[in-house]
């Protein structure tokens, strides 16, 4: 049994969320199905009367709050939140039709200065913010995972490795814009929050007896404390299949027919791809159809869209090659910071010793800590650092240089000594071990 499964099992006497002691799952064993929410499977709270309730209940509340959201992606325009799951101490589980339910502001200010605890928070935060849920601080238990050296970090692994629970996993893809929500769907969606507070006490507790609770806190505070996302520009030039489009009037006709079919697609709410596939769309974009007849022949125009469609299709492929010049789209920007490292032998063949140098050395480091290499320092600031190095290689400098991208001040500790040598092409000091941002050395953690 691991540390964290042991402190699993003692928070099981009081927060009933697994299976008693006896039967805690070993690795390697089988798990125990969670049939069933403890309390059964709460209403769907869905008009002002029912949602005031919950407000209270949850203020009443003690302890973190365990949140999840389910959208609707593949089957809706846009990220929007059709289902929101909570639970927290004192006030059980609730599920919140935000449909009928659009405005959560109240919610969120109950729980403001509460934990939050979600499962890979970056994906949820988004769509909750749009309904006025805004966490104060939180605890991801997917990052905890990583941070935490588990090889598999999705909630269903996490909870039969850590609490021998096996979670259902038969509705994660559904339509969750579906009214009336099934009784099945929803009882999946209340057991997606029934052992969430578990499962991070259990985490925190891994986190701390590895030294990295401190990692773990300062990560959770960045995303906590980030602001939304800015809106994408030129999203037309992330059409799948874009790199075959070359000249700028192939271009233009991506342009023209990935906005008409948003615009399609917003009016109708339903997915982008369900209007029109990206394939369909680069295919135009470089057969340059002259009419209707030659559009259909293409792939992604066949049989089974009508002639109506068609023409809406041809349409934007016309005004595309009716554009002058001056108003066709320019091939992309070089975007901001360094080349592709696979340039850098030609441009630079300092600066790709030193990106090969620190990558190997970043990678030493990382699985000395048992953790990704993309959490330990994401690859990006590992390019820059290496394409443009502080004119004085020092630690101070070094340090400096990864703050101003972004690093967090455990990520800078933990890489500066590696990347300073790296930088200097130095041979790379053997490692003494992980250690923790308090500086004392932790034990490997294996599974």
């Amino acid at each position: 049994m691991t540390d964290a499964q042991e402190t699993a099992a003692d928070l099981r006497t009081t927060t009933g969320g697994g299976p008693p002691d006896d039967v805690v799952v070993p690795p390697g064993g089988v798990p125990i199905p969670l049939l069933e929410p403890r309390e059964g499977i709460p209403p769907v709270v869905a008009d002002a009367d029912a949602l005031a309730e919950v407000v209270a209940a949850f203020a009443a509340g003690t302890g973190p709050v365990a949140v999840d959201a389910e959208r609707a992606s593949g089957y809706r325009y846009g990220q929007r939140a059709y289902l929101v799951q909570l639970r927290r101490e004192g006030a059980g589980s609730a599920l919140i039709d935000p449909v009928g339910c659009p405005d959560l502001s109240a919610l969120g200010e109950a729980l403001s200065g509460t934990e939050w605890i979600l499962h890979a928070a970056t994906q949820d935060l988004p769509c909750l913010r749009e309904i006025g849920m805004v966490p104060t601080s939180l605890f991801d238990t997917e990052l905890a995972g990583r941070l935490a050296g588990f090889p598999r970090v999705g909630l269903g692994a996490m909870v039969e490795s850590v609490l021998g629970y096996a979670l259902e996993k038969g509705h994660s893809a559904v339509d969750w814009s579906t009214r009336p929500l099934p009784e099945p769907w929803l009882r999946y969606a209340a057991l997606d929050v029934e052992l969430l507070v578990d499962l991070r006490d259990a985490l925190e507790e891994e986190l701390d007896r590895q030294g990295k609770l401190e990692w773990a806190r300062q990560e959770f505070d960045a995303i906590a404390s980030a602001p939304p996302a800015p809106p994408r520009k030129d999203p037309w030039r992330r059409t799948s299949g874009m790199h075959k489009v070359r000249r700028r009037r192939q271009m233009a006709v991506v342009r023209e027919l990935w906005e008409s079919r948003d615009r399609i697609a917003q009016r109708r709410d339903v997915s982008p791809g369900k209007v029109l596939g990206d394939a369909a769309i680069v295919e135009a974009a470089l057969a340059l159809p002259a009419n209707v007849h030659t559009l259909s022949a293409l792939p992604g125009y066949g049989q089974r869209m009508g002639r109506r469609q068609l023409d809406q299709w041809m349409a934007a492929v016309d005004r595309a090659k009716a554009l002058p010049e001056s108003e066709l789209p320019q091939p992309g920007a070089t975007p901001a910071g360094p080349p592709p490292p696979r340039s850098w032998a030609d441009k630079d063949p300092a600066a790709a010793a030193r990106l090969a140098a620190a990558r190997t050395a970043v990678s030493a480091l990382a699985e000395e800590l048992n953790l990704p290499q993309e959490n330990l320092i994401t690859p990006d600031t590992v390019r820059r650092l290496c394409w443009e190095p502080p004119q004085r290689l020092d630690a101070d400098a070094v340090s400096g240089s990864l703050a101003l991208h972004g690093a967090r001040p455990w990520q800078i500790e933990q890489v500066t000594p590696v990347l300073l040598t790296a930088l200097a092409g130095r041979p790379p000091v053997p490692p003494r071990g992980p250690q923790s941002s308090t500086g004392l050395r932790t034990p490997s953690s294996s599974r």
